[in-house]
């Protein structure tokens, strides 16, 4: 059984109190490889990975469901071939990370090119190696892919990441759905008033004949004089009909629709295989999902309207949450993907849209509960307060005990960047029972330079002993520098 939920499932504590990983303990491991160090508990990587696949599969049992891995997290070959014995596509943003996938043996077909920024020479070596998508991120890389493309004799798959207009993900900086960033392409024009999508939060009144409308490319207006499949001549229209016609308005006049009919424009070197939306990071439940996925599914039913293209799939991106401290909620994936699928499932039926291809790209959720950092406390130095202080619970002190340790920011820019939790403790041996409040800081020149901002270690700690941190799995070894260290 793990120390606690948060922990890996291999870790255990010896008679000694001492931490031990599928029975190495810390303080061997240390002594072999060095401090800091990361530990990647590599079955914990393999049955996330397993259990995602699954768990999409069976809540879109009515479609296919593609899951790539979030290269950004972690990646290294062994991660790559872990993930992709699991079912798994794998997800790239440069060059580097291109590389150490291919290098795993991993075939292009089961890759994906994400990027705002992308090289020539990126495109150039997805489009070589036949990767599954590329995905579009700006109005003017169709026609640079088209261009690659075409010299190369080759016909590149892509899709469309759209800036759905979803607020969600904590921290600003991995929230990344809202309009004023650099990521993808606007779903509305500027200035649009995004409440004509309240219709997709109540569908029952839209018709057969109102679902089926088509949208008429150069005047933006609803068509009523289609015979087929339905007749539209009716005098008399339903409110949610006319309602649903002015989001469809709407939606094609913004830039992602525009796009992708740019897309369609280069036919020749491009197959357009889908729509992207990705809205943020450590997303507890699915609501954001389902606000997010229905304006998918409205945007392909709109290009289905004007363009008579049915996109084959839709990428509802990443951004699952876990735990890093004990208490904290992380997502049900299996609980939660059903209520998006049910969501998604409900939004096609009343728009009379087959079922698409269903992607989704969990990098944090596969990784990060694999993951724990040791390191060796140096200074312990205890610092008096001023009248006032407070702890995280509002609770008055007058101490606080600053741990430092042989790491820092350098392996774990998190807390420094984002103020992320976590938690620590004492890895080598029990330490008694009496505790003191600590602050686990690094040995960077930087006051921010925080590990663990509050966490009760035992009264007894001293200098030459370990700490474990859980939960680091993700975004530490690959936001890694060398601070201080060069």
């Amino acid at each position: 059984m793990p120390i606690s939920p948060i922990w890996p499932a291999a870790t255990a504590v010896d008679a000694n109190g001492a931490i031990a990983f599928h029975g190495r303990t810390a303080e061997s491991l240390l002594d072999e490889f060095g401090s800091p160090l990361y530990l990647i508990d590599t079955d914990e990587v393999s049955a996330r990975a397993k259990h995602f696949v699954r768990a999409a599969a069976e809540a879109f049992n009515t479609s296919t469901t593609h899951v790539s891995f979030a290269g950004k997290a972690f990646l290294s070959k062994e991660i790559v071939r872990l993930v992709a014995e699991a079912g798994m596509f794998v997800d790239t943003c440069t060059m580097g990370e291109m590389r150490i996938a291919l290098a795993a043996g991993v075939p292009g077909r089961r890759l994906v090119l994400h990027g705002n920024n992308k090289s020539d020479d990126e495109i150039a070596l997805a489009i070589e190696q036949g990767f599954a998508k590329i995905v579009v991120d700006s109005p003017d890389e169709p026609a640079r892919i088209a261009a690659i493309a075409r010299r190369l004799g080759k016909r590149a798959r892509v899709m469309l990441r759209v800036t759905a207009g979803i607020h969600a993900g904590g921290h600003e900086f991995i929230s990344t759905a809202h309009e004023d960033q650099k990521f993808g392409v606007p779903l509305l024009p500027a200035g649009a008033d995004a409440s004509v999508l309240a219709i997709l939060d109540d569908l029952d009144g839209i018709t057969p004949a109102g679902a089926n409308v088509r949208v008429a490319p150069a005047a933006r207006s609803l068509r009523y004089d289609i015979r087929y499949p339905y007749d539209l001549r009716a005098e008399d229209i339903n409110p949610a009909d006319r309602a649903l016609a002015a989001a469809m308005e709407t939606v094609a006049d913004g830039p992602a629709l525009a796009v992708l009919k740019d897309i369609l424009a280069h036919g020749d070197d491009l197959e357009l295989v889908g729509i992207h939306s990705h809205i943020g990071s450590q997303i507890h439940d699915a609501d954001a999902f389902v606000q997010a996925a229905k304006r998918m599914m409205l945007l392909r039913k709109t290009f289905y309207a004007t363009d008579a293209y049915t996109l084959p799939e839709v990428d509802l991106g990443g951004g699952y949450s876990v735990a890093y401290t004990d208490g904290e909620d992380s997502m049900d994936i299996d609980v939660e993907l059903h209520r998006l699928a049910d969501a998604v499932t409900a939004v096609n039926r009343a728009l009379g849209m087959p079922a698409p291809v269903i992607s989704f790209e969990p990098g944090r959720w596969i990784v990060a509960p694999a993951g724990v950092t040791l390191y060796r406390v140096g200074t312990i130095k205890p610092v008096h307060l001023p009248a006032g202080t407070t702890d995280a619970a509002g609770e008055p002190i007058d101490e606080r005990v600053y741990v430092s340790v042989d790491g820092g920011m350098s392996d774990n820019i998190r807390p420094a960047l984002y103020g992320s939790d976590y938690t620590a403790r004492l890895a080598n041996r029990k330490g008694s029972d009496d505790t003191k409040l600590c602050r686990v800081v690094g040995m960077h020149c930087e006051s921010g330079d925080i590990v663990v901002n509050e966490v009760r270690l035992p009264a007894d700690i001293t200098r030459g002993d370990i700490l474990a941190v859980p939960v680091t799995g993700a975004y530490g070894r690959t936001m890694a520098s060398n601070y201080n260290q060069a």
